[in-house]
């Protein structure tokens, strides 16, 4: 028999073998239908650290928590190990508040199994997300300490100079209490927000803009600031509210540096929250867009919660609003006074992230980072600068005519 037929034949009970082996898993392989890890990002933060693997197309995965030592174990079916799943441990900080180190491994036929090393006990949320956006699907893996964090007493744990508020301040600032004021800077992590034509995301800048403002507002004898993020890590809209109403805030700012569909689109704006439809057509597009960061970010739908929903039960707030119309009227007032105006009056719509039913809030678009001029001035940092300190400003011109209800110096 020919030498060639028998090499053919050889190669052929190989086959057969392996087939009787692994059965659907050759089916697979041989179709090219094993999902590939596109990507893995970790994005460790005080609150959380979470781990997104996004890949080619739907999986199948299983988790367990184990003990003695702390670890989280998921295997995923039918995954392709490759360079980006090798490359896992290089991707774990030594500073991650909750993850010691973080492998990858083939468990058996088609299954890729990840182990978790973790530095103490947390609750992990594993779920998967759809394709939106740039993104394709995901796998996403939230690890929350077993106790939450406590805004309020990590706040209260915080040294401060002296709380003496001096004559001054009382006559100037119109008010005899330490002010709570919950600082908000757009999007972050996973929703990078709007993005320039030279590259620049709107989650980098508005958190450089509000850790400056937070500076000056710290200064202030009589004022003090919590941020909803203080690093590159996305916080739900539904958290970042409740966040600020866990510490009793004064009032909500948020932050934002928006893109609109026309690059000539400029200027600042102020935003309160709309009860009876937005206050105009970019406004509405605007609001529509910025209610999309729960699904770029990625939100856990399952996770329900109840302190949160009572809060949101009530959203007629009809004296809330009207407060947030004059805060809003302080802070565009100074703004104007550095940049152009987009509009000459504070704008309305129903942004998600506004509906504390109790705390006057506004959302401040700082300029538009899809105008190349103004992307390249919010990159500034001396417009940083006059940014935060014409907030604070306007700030300051609410408190004095608006004095807030007396509360204990503690709260």
């Amino acid at each position: 028999m020919p030498e060639k037929i028998l090499l053919a034949r050889r190669d052929l009970l190989k086959l057969a073998v392996a087939a009787s082996l692994l059965g659907p898993r050759l089916a697979f392989a041989e179709a090219g239908t094993l999902t590939t890890i596109l990507a893995v990002r970790v994005w460790p933060a005080p609150d959380y650290t979470r781990i997104t693997l996004e890949h080619s197309q739907p999986l199948a995965f299983v988790q367990q928590l184990v003990r003695d030592p702390a670890r989280l174990v998921v295997d995923l079916e039918d995954v392709e190990l490759n360079s980006v799943l090798a490359n896992l441990p290089e991707k774990i900080s030594a500073t991650d508040p909750y993850i010691k180190l973080i492998r990858a491994g083939r468990n058996r036929p088609g299954v890729v199994r990840l182990v978790i090393e973790l530095k103490g006990e947390v609750k992990p949320q594993v779920f998967t997300l759809k394709p939106v956006g740039k993104y394709a699907h995901r796998l996403v893996l939230d690890l929350y300490p077993a106790e939450p964090l406590d805004p309020l007493m990590a706040l209260l744990e915080k040294p401060r100079g002296s709380e003496k508020i001096t004559d001054t301040e009382q006559r100037t600032g119109g008010v005899d209490r330490l002010i709570t004021i919950a600082l908000d800077p757009g999007h972050g992590g996973e929703d990078p927000g709007a993005i320039g034509r030279a590259g620049s995301q709107e989650k980098m800048v508005t958190l450089s803009i509000v850790q400056r403002l937070k500076k000056l507002i710290d200064a202030e004898r009589n004022m003090r600031s919590i941020m909803t993020r203080d690093g590159d890590y996305f916080i739900p809209l539904q958290s970042r509210v409740n966040k600020a109403r866990r510490v009793q805030a004064d009032l909500f700012v948020s932050v934002h540096a928006d893109a609109f569909i026309k690059p000539t689109a400029r200027g600042s704006s102020v935003f309160v929250l709309s009860e009876n439809g937005a206050s105009s057509s970019a406004a509405r597009w605007m609001a529509q867009r910025e209610n999309a960061a729960d699904l770029i970010g990625g939100v856990n739908l399952d996770v329900k919660d109840p302190y949160l929903a009572r809060t949101l039960l009530d959203l007629s707030q009809t004296a809330t609003n009207s407060d947030s119309v004059k805060l809003g009227n302080a802070v565009l007032g100074e703004l104007g006074n550095i940049n152009l105006l987009h509009r000459g009056r504070v704008e309305q719509a129903g942004f998600a992230v506004l509906k504390a039913p109790d705390i006057p809030s506004i959302l401040v678009e700082t300029a538009f980072i899809s105008n190349p001029d103004e992307e390249q001035r919010l990159n500034d940092d001396a417009y940083q600068d006059r940014m935060a300190a014409a907030i604070l400003r306007g700030i300051k011109r609410y408190f004095a005519r608006n004095p807030p209800l007396a509360k204990s110096k503690q709260a």
